[in-house]
């Protein structure tokens, strides 16, 4: 799961403790392999789920789509870089970038 979701395995599991903890997934170990394990949608995830947005759709989406990972993570360093150059932060986060 974490290979999936491109994040650390001991974050994928602290994460996967928070769901249990809330009651909306359900965790059960394989009867062959002790290590492996299974997760299971709580109605209550379910519920959630529901109101989770569909995947971005559009011209932006389906290009970056088509874009090798070297080009993704050169984009990725530029636009950092980019975003250090405007100073962006968690305040200036609703300043808009550009008028007429």
């Amino acid at each position: 799961m974490s290979k999936l979701m491109d994040i650390h395995q001991t974050t994928a599991s602290n994460l996967i403790k928070s769901l249990v903890k809330i009651e909306t997934v359900q965790i059960k170990k394989n009867e062959v392999d002790k290590r492996s394990v299974q997760f299971h949608l709580l109605p209550k995830g379910m519920q959630i789920l529901e109101k989770v947005p569909g995947p971005f759709t559009g011209v932006l989406p389906f290009a970056l789509s088509q874009l090798n990972s070297e080009v993704l993570k050169r984009l990725d360093l530029d636009l950092s870089k980019l975003l250090e150059l405007i100073d962006s932060d968690e305040e200036n986060a609703q300043i808009p970038l550009g008028g007429k």
